[in-house]
Order: C-alpha cells, then structure tokens, then sequence
C-alpha cells in the first residue's frame, strides 16, 4: 500500500499573487493499493460530492505519470480522507493532483523526478503557488515567466488563523472578476509589499506584516465576493493579527498571528453578523509536502 499526506496551501499569499504560497498543517491522505477494478473511497470533507469514477482529480493525476513514464495503469483502490475544504481558497484541487502524481510516482519505483513532477502538477493545475508548496511544504516563491521556477523557503514560526465561510468560490470564477489592466501605481505598491512581506517574515519583523499584507491587484476586485470583508479583516487587525488577507482566490480569509484564539472569535464573529456561517482552524506553516510525507506500507 502507498499512503501519501498532503498539506493545504494558501496560495497568492497577502501581495504575492500567482508567485507566493505556503502549506499548513491540514492534510488529505490518500491511500493506494492494488485492485481486480477502479474504485474510489471517500471520507471526510466532499464526501457527498467527489466523483468515484476516472474523472476524479486524484486518479487523473495517478493516471497521468503512467501515461508519461509510456505505461499502462494498474486497477487500484484509492482511499480519499480529506481534511481540506473543498473550494475555499485552501488548495484542495491542488492536493489532489498532488496526491495522485507522488502516489503513482511511489508505486512505480520513483521513476520521475521532483522537477518533473512539479512540472505535472502545474501542467494540471494551471498555477504553481498552491501545487509547488503542496509538494514541497514550506513558503515557495513561483514563476512561469518563461521558465518554471520555484524556490522553497523555510517556515516561520507564527500562528495561522483560517476563517471559512459556508460559501464556495471557484478558482475561475474568481479570475473572472480581475482587471486586464491595473494601474502603474497599484503594480508598484505589490512589489513594495511582497518586499516587506519577505523581510517580516524572515527576519521576524512582524509589525511589518500589516504592510506586507496589503495587496492591489486581486483582492479589491475579489472582496466583493466576501460579505464584510473589510469589516472582518479590521476586527482580526483588533483582536491581534499582525497581517490579514484572502487565502488563495477566496472565499477563505488567513490571518498570522501571535495570539491565535482572539482572532478566530473575532472573524468568526464577524462573518455571523453579515449572516455568514464560517468554521475557524487554527493552524501552522507546514514544513513537509508531500514528497517527505509519502510511505510505502
């Protein structure tokens, strides 16, 4: 049997958009085993709603290091326990792509590569800064500008508070909603972010998280989709977040943090006065991805 663990990400990090994004410590786990015909378990979160049969995520991603490495898949049994949110912002798409690929890639022998992989899972996904950290753990810095490139950084040691709304919002959806064109000033702001975003983090600076936060080119446009988003990312900044942002493309918002419990009750709070139910986790940076999180049993 393989068993692999595979962390959530929140991707876009604060300014960092399409190029920022981190694991935390919520996993899926998927379970591999050999079998006479196809079938696919599911417990935990989109239980009611995953698909049993060759579409789903998970088995198009095992299928496809097959179909790379020229070989013809194996009838398996695939376990699905799935701890991520479906389409909140937390890269549950991307942890299923995941899971299927270092699965596969576990059962044939480690015939493919870490570059090769990552170049799979962006080939599937589209976008590397939910799948690169998924695979890899930690903060990644991503680019596709021309080439591919993705850089690990190590964790930080601050506490990560996740509010999410009982509301979804598709990845295309969202990106739907975002300009062709934003202003010089607004781009200038985003790298001025991203780089105090970095400096906070790795040299634990943490009063410039609120800065370092800040971003102009995807969350003014996505916070509509967010009932009070404002209004919650200010009484998170009161109760004690050192910076606040959207998770990924929503609807999920992130926060870090010091002093984790106050913040959660003040989204949660918050959310429920514009008539949002929500659920708060609070959580970690996740160091491993899941090529350090993959058994053969």
């Amino acid at each position: 049997m393989i068993r692999v663990r595979v962390p959530a990400t929140s991707a876009n990090l604060g300014p960092g958009f399409d190029t920022v994004g981190m694991a935390l410590s919520i996993f899926n786990e998927l379970c591999v085993e050999k079998s006479q015909r196809l079938k696919i378990e599911v417990f935990g979160e989109g239980t009611d709603r995953i698909s049993r049969g060759e579409d789903n995520l998970v088995y198009r991603a095992f299928f496809r290091v097959f179909q790379e490495l020229g070989r013809k898949p194996d009838s398996v049994k695939l376990i699905l326990k799935n701890e991520i949110p479906l389409a909140r912002g937390l890269g549950s798409s991307s942890a299923a792509i995941v899971a299927g690929l270092v699965a596969a890639n576990a059962y044939l022998g480690f015939p493919l590569r870490v570059e090769e992989l990552l170049r799979l899972a962006v080939e599937i996904e589209g976008h590397p800064d939910n799948v690169a950290p998924a695979l890899l753990g930690g903060v990644v810095v991503c680019s596709q500008n021309p080439e591919l490139l993705c850089v690990k950084l190590p964790v930080f040691e601050l506490n990560v508070v996740l509010a999410v709304p009982d509301f979804e919002i598709k990845t295309a959806d969202a990106r739907k909603i975002l300009p062709k064109e934003v202003l010089f000033e607004d781009a200038k702001m985003n790298v001025t972010s991203v780089a105090f975003l970095i400096t906070a983090l790795y040299t634990k600076r943490y009063e410039l998280l609120e800065f370092g936060m800040q971003d102009r080119l995807h969350q003014p446009y996505r916070s509509t989709l967010v009932p009070g988003f404002y209004e919650i990312l200010e009484c998170a900044k009161r109760a004690g977040a050192l910076g606040v942002a959207l998770s990924g493309s929503g609807p999920a918002m992130i926060a870090f943090t010091e002093s984790p419990q106050p913040v959660a009750r003040a989204m949660e709070e918050a959310f429920r006065k514009r008539g949002v139910a929500v659920r708060t986790f609070i959580t970690r940076p996740q160091e491993k991805g899941a090529l350090e999180l993959v058994r053969i049993l």
